[in-house]
């Protein structure tokens, strides 16, 4: 058994501390994990993607394309752009939020309109507006941790001690936010 999941953002958004906790998790709970980042110009708004595999013995971290079981997106662009790595029958989680590449900015390009229903076209999809319950919690950077929280619920998860993992790995004034926000994420689902 052998799952792979494709976490995709824009820099900035937390994607790489998601794919580390949900990493961290995994490798307690006993699974072979192994763990890929590319950062590209994240520090820029660039695209950053975090490929995780885990299950008995993982040769490789890397997904190949039409590889992921899951493909989350924290922006809905970059959805689209990885969504050649999801496998035919795969499920997509998509954060319904914009941020705009510098030639959108620069006014050369416009945003692309319809992302989310070409996706959910395409793939079994289920869409959050993570930003949304992340103001509710009282603090918009928890939108990855909401994430985060919908991935646990996706891959069934539940069984493995997030709070530990959380209390572990996060500062302690942003602990008991960011266990909300897990168990808001997984509530969506």
């Amino acid at each position: 058994m052998v799952k792979s999941i494709l976490l995709v953002g824009v820099g900035g958004q937390g994607t790489i501390l998601a794919s580390k906790l949900l990493t961290t998790g995994l490798m307690e709970a006993g699974y072979d994990v192994k763990m890929s980042e590319i950062h590209g110009m994240s520090q820029r708004g660039g695209s950053v993607s975090s490929q995780v595999r885990y299950g008995d013995e993982i040769q490789s971290p890397v997904v190949e394309i039409g590889g992921a079981d899951i493909l989350v997106s924290f922006e809905k662009m970059e959805a689209l752009r990885w969504f050649k790595y999801l496998k035919p029958n795969g499920k997509v989680i998509v954060n319904d939020y914009e941020i705009d590449s510098m030639p959108i900015l620069s006014g050369k390009e416009e945003y692309s309109q319809g992302i989310i229903d070409e996706i959910s076209s395409r793939a079994s999809t289920i869409v959050i507006d993570a930003q949304k319950y992340a103001l509710q919690l009282g603090n918009s950077k928890v939108m990855n941790v909401i994430l985060l929280g919908s991935i646990i619920k996706a891959m069934e998860l539940e069984a493995i001690n997030w709070e530990k993992i959380v209390r572990d790995n996060v500062k302690p004034q942003f602990v008991e936010v960011n266990l909300k926000a897990i168990e808001v994420g997984m509530n969506l689902l």
